[in-house]
């Protein structure tokens, strides 16, 4: 008698074992579940197989070959698209010889006495037998009623509580007479449960049910994976593990090593070619595939650990799958009914949260805390926050289930009763995230004022005004695939670190408040909050300066919201305005960073044909700006922060301003002239931001080197809106040109490079980088700044990404690049070494 073994399914249910691998292959007790049902046909003397696949089909067809390895004869029926089970079986036809044969699963695991079923289906007579099982629950299976003589008198697909009408089940294997398959037509659709069968049955053909008490299980879904390699270590079934039993319930294969400190409690596998270490602890029901090695101090317990793993000093793998070629470092840590898809590297100290799903080819940062599910972004980040907030790819890592969870942690960490303003870009997918976050709010008590499509600025002068915290959500600058959402304390700017290390604490334990129903948090529209920026505005902005001017200015909106008060505003202070993409289109929201040269180059184009006496571009979130000055030149954003510094230190005798390390040092040399005073910050845009609000209007200006301006004495944000009418007013009262102004600021030359370094070596090369160099060369207040050859130098640790940043000032640009150039280099050699 042949045999038929189905091995064509995907396992969907089963992913992220199966993204990279076919279900049969799945490895139980170190040996593919199809191995086992191969040896187990074998064993009652069926050893001409054919074996029918689809997903994944060469890797099966390559692991069995002709089958003679395996003591069996092994061909194979290719299904070009999904058949359903009979349809698959009808496709091996011609393989059948016209006799009898076994249909059974490829993905269960069974130690059924097949030699029993086939003698009772001769016995019977029946044209079908078909293998059942008696189980708690069978409403996830195709139940099958039977008379007293075992045959089959009704089926039942998947029944609900009221028509389970028995507790036996249709376990896939079937003993079939030949003239089943006259049944079907060739390269069709079908299913013996669903059509075959009750077909058979309606015409009276004879059909029995064999029950069996025999272990069998359906690996349906990632719980039962793990179930049948604990039942097949614990002995449950008649099957061959791989290895020779060292001791009761531990199996160890040829060529592993296992120190004689190590500690082993079984029942447990281990395969072939491993190391475990001194001080490493395996203990019951784990499985430990070929080429692994286990790292002093490691703590494997319950897990499924696949082919070529390695694990680190430390690691502690709990009741977690592990597929092969992964990477777990040292004290990293993997919780119950956690899976890694095949190819991961999970960093030193990283947390993967339980029943996480890791997809294969993911790197989890050193010290990540993962909490959900990583399918298609190559990283977890290594904290929830990143330099200016929360930054994840758009519905991928930022769902709609993530921001709900991230309202609900920022709505615990403030009391019952208080109100958020909550605001977004013009996207419809930031809208989606927006109420998604606010629905978390509520649900935690906290009230929500929702400002919708607004810009940044607006956003924090709101909050400033009469909230007790902010969010704002929009299409990340740095990428528009992905979502950055911000936090705002109630003096509008940026949350600190330590509330930001609360509302991530909250975030990961999901801690989060209940309230009652009557307690749920109220959603308001607030109507007035333009309204109040405006008044804030125009009482800033006094002067009689600029009506006296007549200045036109061409300005851009790229789409951003900013365009629905900027243009009244100026109108209002006398400014001719010509407008550019004034309206709102979420769909250019997202490509602002590839349009933006060709906003620049239209803007210089139109300021020269209307004689315009600047161009403005301002980003879509309304804190950027760029300017191009009255011969239609693009200012660089350096060039930009020497400028404003020196409109203000003209207007204003001692003006104070602040500029971050990352500024050339002619801003010094300006204020000398001036006698101003400079005080350098840190290049984040959140330290700034704490500067300006600390110091108030005793600080006239901070200015960022990415297009940023602040003026305290208005709000201690960044503000593009009210930023250009500031400097549009500075610029009246000098009555020269901003050409002309520019030529007052002395030349200098900059460069800055990009070093890569792996996050866990970034503490090391900063050492190394203060060691190279005499005490009086280094300034420590933001990186490694370094006085060289007549220039500086300043090595920045990225906060996002594992790299640094290096700045230089040099005589020239070529030695600017080359002294920057020279220290990435260094930064290189020492993050290899």
């Amino acid at each position: 008698m042949r045999a038929v073994v189905m091995a064509g399914g995907e396992g969907t249910r089963l992913r992220p074992l199966t993204s990279t691998r076919p279900k049969p292959l799945t490895p139980v007790a170190n040996k593919p579940v199809m191995h086992h049902i191969v040896d187990l046909l074998r064993t009652h003397g069926l050893r001409r197989i054919i074996a029918t696949i689809h997903y994944l089909a060469d890797e099966i067809e390559s692991y069995f070959g002709d089958g003679a390895e395996y003591g069996v004869e092994m061909v194979y029926v290719v299904e070009d698209s999904p058949l359903g089970t009979a349809g698959a079986v009808k496709l091996g036809e011609e393989q059948l010889g016209g006799e009898p044969f076994v249909v059974i699963s490829g993905d269960a695991l069974t130690d059924l006495d097949l030699t029993a079923v086939i003698e009772q289906h001769k016995r019977w007579g029946s044209k079908a037998t078909i293998v059942l099982q008696r189980v708690e629950n069978p409403l996830e299976f195709g139940v099958v009623i039977t008379d007293e003589s075992s045959r089959i008198t009704r089926f039942l697909e998947k029944p609900t509580w009221s028509e389970v009408f028995s507790d036996t089940i249709n376990t896939g294997i079937y003993v079939l007479e030949p003239e089943v398959l006259g049944y079907m037509e060739p390269g069709r659709v079908y299913d013996f449960s669903k059509d075959i069968f009750p077909r058979m049955l309606a015409e009276g053909v004879p059909m029995y049910g064999f029950v069996t008490s025999d272990y069998w299980t359906d690996i349906g879904n990632l719980q039962q994976y793990r179930q049948a390699n604990y039942d097949a270590l614990a002995g449950k079934l008649r099957l061959q593990i791989p290895g020779t039993q060292i001791r009761p319930g531990i199996w160890v294969d040829e060529g592993s090593e296992i120190s004689p400190v190590a500690r082993l409690h079984g029942p447990l596998a281990i395969g072939r070619n491993c190391t475990v270490a001194a001080g490493a602890v395996i203990e019951e029901y784990t499985a430990i595939g070929d080429a692994t090695i286990v790292e002093e101090g490691a703590n494997v317990h319950r897990a499924i650990v696949w082919d070529d793993v390695y694990i680190g000093k430390g690691a502690k793998l709990t009741a977690c799958t592990i597929c092969d070629r992964n990477i777990i470092k040292e004290n990293a840590s993997v919780g119950e009914g956690a899976v890694i898809g095949r190819g991961c590297s999970i960093n030193a100290g990283a947390t993967i949260a339980p029943q996480v799903k890791i997809w294969p080819d993911k790197a989890v940062a050193a010290g990540a805390m993962v909490s959900m599910s990583l399918i298609w972004g190559i990283k977890w980040p290594g904290s929830l926050f990143g330099g200016d907030g929360v930054r994840g790819l758009a519905n991928i890592e930022i769902t709609p289930e993530f921001a709900i969870k991230l309202g609900q942690a920022f709505g615990t960490f403030l009391k019952p009763g208080q109100t958020v303003m909550t605001s977004r870009d013009t996207h419809h997918a930031s809208r989606l995230v927006n109420r998604c976050i606010i629905s978390g709010l509520l649900a935690v008590g906290v009230n929500v004022a929702d400002l919708r499509s607004y810009p940044i600025p607006l956003s924090r002068y709101a909050v400033r005004q009469s909230g007790d915290g902010g969010v704002h959500v929009r299409v990340s600058p740095e990428d528009p695939n992905s979502f950055l959402i911000e936090f705002f304390a109630p003096s509008g700017i940026n949350v600190d670190k330590n509330v930001e290390r609360k509302i991530e604490n909250l975030f990961f334990r999901e801690d989060f408040r209940r309230t009652s129903m009557d307690d749920v948090g109220l959603l308001d529209f607030p109507g007035r909050a333009l309204e109040r920026y405006a008044s804030g505005f125009t009482q800033s902005l006094a002067s009689t300066a600029l009506p006296e001017a007549g200045l036109k200015v061409v300005v851009d909106f790229a789409y951003g919201s900013s365009a629905a008060i900027l243009p009244r505003l100026l109108g209002q202070l006398g400014i001719e305005m010509i407008s550019l993409n004034a309206y709102f289109d979420d769909t250019k929201v997202r490509t602002f960073a590839d349009e933006r040269p060709r906003y620049i180059q239209q803007l210089t184009t139109i300021v020269r044909t209307l004689e315009a006496n600047a161009g403005i571009l301002v980003d879509p979130g309304g804190e950027k700006l760029i300017i191009v000055d009255d011969r239609g030149r693009a200012i660089r954003a350096n060039e930009l922060l020497a400028l404003a510094v020196l409109l203000v230190v003209r207007a204003k005798r001692g003006a104070r301003v602040a500029v971050p390390v990352t500024a050339p040092s002619v801003i010094e040399r300006i204020a000398r002239e001036h006698n101003a005073t400079v005080i350098r910050t840190k290049s984040d845009r959140r330290t700034m931001m704490e500067l300006a609000q600390a110091q108030g209007e005793d600080l006239d200006f901070v200015g960022g080197a990415r297009e940023g301006v602040i003026f305290p004495e208005f709000q201690p944000g960044f503000d593009a809106i009210f930023g250009t009418a500031k400097l549009m007013e500075l610029l009246a009262r000098e009555q020269r040109s901003i050409s002309q102004l520019l030529e007052a600021v002395p030349p200098f030359h900059m460069s800055r490079v990009v070093a890569p370094c792996p996050w866990e070596r970034k503490g090391r090369v900063m050492r190394s980088l203060i060691a190279d160099h005499p005490s009086g060369q280094v300034e420590l207040l933001d990186g490694v700044r370094v006085t060289v050859d007549g220039g500086w130098v300043l090595m920045l640790p990225d906060p996002s990404d594992p790299q640094f940043n290096v700045f230089a000032e040099a005589g020239s640009e070529a030695q600017a690049q080359a002294l920057a150039d020279r220290f990435a280099a260094r930064i290189s050699e020492l993050a290899a070494s």
